[in-house]
């Protein structure tokens, strides 16, 4: 799930490269939303060991609530940080 940086929106996608398309958000190269909103800050994700579970649970998340969603990412981020660099993304050279 990635936000803005006020976090006043939120985004869910689905990618095989994690690092890539996050890179691709900071970049502003995202989807026409990501885009849109400068929707750049990883604030939560979850793994799957097919795409199909994946996008299930993409669907799954859509659905939600905004509260529900807002819940879910505070429960594993409470303070809404940035998680890129925990997955590998340097900020000072990768972006």
């Amino acid at each position: 799930m990635m936000s803005n940086p006020r976090r006043t929106v939120i985004y869910i996608g689905v990618t095989s490269e994690l690092i890539s398309r996050v890179l691709q958000h900071k970049r502003h190269m995202g989807s026409t939303f990501t885009k849109k909103y400068h929707c750049t800050d990883l604030l939560y994700h979850e793994e799957f060991s097919s795409i199909q579970e994946a996008i299930a649970r993409e669907k799954q998340l859509k659905n939600w609530h905004n509260d529900w969603k807002w819940n879910l990412i505070r429960e594993h981020n409470p303070e809404l940080k940035d998680l890129s660099e925990s997955i590998g993304i340097n900020l000072e050279y990768d972006v």
